[in-house]
């Protein structure tokens, strides 16, 4: 029997495909009961929409799956996921468990996501998606076919599921505390994309210091569609030839902050005497920079450590409630915002 689509959904429900697609891929725009009715027909039909078959094999394999998207290979480009996982082995090591990684690709009408192999051919107990950019509809997908999913770094706004995220948002009004007790008053936001967890608690703790210092009216928020080294140093160039630049920028990774690192060397400024950079993550390159990057620590370990723990209860016992956990960050100044000698 072939699997029920979308529009075999839509029809028994009498609405329309774009009303499920909602419900499906975490989208608003669909009213609590009717989000309800498609969830549980998809479920009872084991709605599949990209292959991923339903459930896992009552056989213990010791294993859990982590999952990034494609894009972020290699792991040179952005360690940050890299240290998750490590986490995530740590935990998983204790209960005598392996890791085994794997990345999803993008999803679009005309190419489907492909299968994700570990989970049809029974390979994991459960799965670690890590990181804001997975696609939505994967991620609802495996929650309909009673897979044991933790999100680390992402969450969905309409589906509850098990969720590991650093406290991004005190973790923004550190920065922004550090950087105005400098004497900063026109400090910028580079950020990521607006549906992205991470990026939003960002921008939000970065307006909420400014509003509290009666600076609101200087927020400058400026998203990009990713978060590189190469969107960072674009947005800086962009924002540091104005009339008025600001004196300092907050990035919402560390990649961004070395591309704007980069753009304001090109234009002649001086770090930090005529503008600060603090960036987020951490990475373990920030501190063998030029000018070393103060940055907030998301604890990337314990991220992974707390997810691996949740995906190995929940595989144990998958009726229990969903769950969320913050991790505390914490502010690494270093001389990209005090200088040489500075506190």
């Amino acid at each position: 029997m072939m699997p029920m689509r979308i529009k075999d959904i839509a029809e028994r429900l009498g609405v329309s495909a774009a009303t499920v697609s909602r419900a499906l891929n975490d989208k608003p725009g669909v009213s609590f009961d009717m989000r309800r009715q498609v969830l549980e027909l998809a479920a009872q039909v084991a709605f599949t929409p990209h292959g991923v078959g339903r459930g896992l094999s009552t056989a213990r394999t010791q294993t859990l799956g982590f999952i990034v998207r494609r894009k972020v290979f290699p792991a040179s480009r952005d360690p940050f996921y890299w240290q998750i996982m490590h986490g995530v082995e740590e935990a998983a090591a204790q209960r005598g468990y392996h890791v085994i990684l794997s990345s999803v690709g993008e999803t679009d009408a005309a190419r489907p996501q492909p299968d994700l192999l570990l989970v049809r051919e029974n390979r994991v107990d459960g799965l670690i998606l890590a990181g804001p950019d997975i696609d939505r509809r994967l991620i609802v997908e495996l929650a309909l076919a009673d897979v044991p999913l933790v999100l680390v770094d992402n969450s969905l706004r309409q589906t509850a599921l098990d969720v590991v995220l650093s406290d991004d948002r005190v973790g923004a009004l550190a920065v922004v505390a550090h950087l105005l007790g400098h004497g900063h008053r026109r400090v910028a936001f580079l950020g990521g994309p607006a549906d992205w967890i991470s990026s939003a608690e960002r921008a939000a703790g970065y307006r909420e210091a400014l509003a509290a210092a009666d600076l609101h009216a200087q927020a400058t928020v400026v998203q990009e569609a990713e978060t590189t080294v190469a969107s960072g140093y674009a947005a800086a160039c962009r924002l540091l030839v104005g009339d008025t630049p600001p004196t300092a920028l907050f990035a919402v990774n560390d990649s961004m902050a070395i591309g704007a690192l980069r753009a304001a060397r090109e234009l002649g400024l001086r770090v930090p005497e005529d503008i600060a950079f603090i960036g987020c993550g951490n990475l373990r390159y920030a501190n063998y920079l030029r000018v070393p990057l103060s940055s907030i620590d998301h604890g990337t370990a314990e991220l992974g450590r707390v997810a691996g723990e949740f995906a190995l209860e929940l595989s144990a016992k998958p009726e229990q409630e969903p769950k969320s956990v913050l991790v505390p960050s914490t502010l690494v100044v270093r001389e990209s915002t005090v200088g040489r000698g500075g506190v």
